[in-house]
């Protein structure tokens, strides 16, 4: 069965702050009830927590690296679901309930079968 990638896309906070307690819950929910679908998971810590690493020039140049976040927005990368569906339809209407896409978005993109 194909597989898709869901990038959820929300304010970039620190999930397990309390006042976070009631949507982190949310999230949960989510995970019970599609936990058929769901082959993998994780919540990012904030971008705050994160390093950009690039390599100057070409393979084998110097690599630079930078604390985050890259940029400022609105909405953050904040997690992911991989999700087994029949086809793109279903995995767009299980990331319909996430609830990332309620406030913020979910990116869905097929994943290439690894050989």
């Amino acid at each position: 069965m194909p597989q898709y990638l869901a990038l959820t896309y929300t304010a970039d906070v620190d999930w397990f702050a309390p006042e976070q307690a009631a949507e982190l819950a949310e999230y949960r929910e989510f995970a019970v009830e599609n936990a058929h679908n769901i082959r993998a998971s994780a919540v990012l810590h904030p971008t705050s927590t994160a390093t950009v690493v690039r390599v100057e020039g070409a393979r084998g140049g110097a690599v630079v690296t930078t604390d985050g976040p890259y940029a400022e927005t609105k909405e953050a990368l904040t997690g992911y679901y991989l999700i087994e569906a029949a086809d793109l339809d279903e995995a767009v209407a299980i990331s319909a309930s996430l609830p990332a896409a309620w406030g913020g978005a979910v990116e869905v993109r097929p994943v290439i079968a690894s050989r």
